[in-house]
């Protein structure tokens, strides 16, 4: 039951969290610096913005283990084709032809996808299941250069910065503020979560015992 209980959150935070990524581009105030360039390049090259997910996801799987010197953690994989199909869903589905109009609603768009997004990953964290590839780059570039989590984080989004501006992505005021927002709101929503986690679970063992 316990996996059970591991699984559902799994799938459902990233679930929301994708449908909060899609939320943000939508809202086309800037789209965090990893999205703007899934989207350049949708926009360049072809394919969809969540098969560029997955790729980009293989690509820092092994960038990932050359930082770290260990053998590519593949499980996580499964985790970053799962957002890029969702996103793909997503966007298909709900949001081909949602538009956001006016400068108030983009805004408002924007924050709603923001707190979505770090509801979202507060809930499939919980899991403890293998983290996303983009998650994996910045622990690894922490551990290989001995910098802090928000340095980590900073450099991070830097490499998918730089390319997203030059392949002219949608990079705007939105970047900034999902960059300076997503922390706090995983942090707003994550103690709850865990709480509600950790009486799932130990429901789960009294039941047993």
């Amino acid at each position: 039951m316990a996996l059970f209980y591991r699984f559902l959150f799994f799938f459902a935070g990233l679930s929301i969290m994708t449908f909060g990524v899609c939320l943000t581009i939508k809202a086309e105030l800037g789209a965090g610096a990893w999205d703007a360039l899934n989207v350049a390049l949708t926009e360049w090259i072809g394919l969809t913005i969540g098969s560029w997910i997955i790729i980009e996801g293989a690509v820092l799987v092994v960038i990932n283990s050359f930082l770290v010197k260990r053998k590519p953690q593949l499980l996580s994989l499964l985790t970053i084709i799962l957002i890029g199909s969702l996103v793909d869903l997503w966007m298909f589905f709900v949001f081909e032809s949602f538009t956001a109009n006016g400068l108030m609603f983009k805004f408002v768009t924007l924050i709603l996808g923001i707190f979505i997004i770090g509801m979202g990953a507060a809930i499939y964290l919980q899991a403890k299941f293998p983290s996303s590839p983009i998650d994996s780059f910045m622990m690894a570039i922490r551990e290989r250069f001995s910098v802090n989590l928000m340095t980590a984080k900073t450099i991070g989004e830097l490499v998918a910065l730089f390319p997203a501006l030059l392949l002219q992505g949608p990079i705007g005021i939105g970047t900034i503020i999902i960059t300076f927002t997503i922390g706090p709101f995983v942090q707003l929503c994550f103690p709850f979560f865990e709480k509600l986690m950790n009486r799932l679970l130990e429901g789960n063992f009294q039941a047993k015992y």
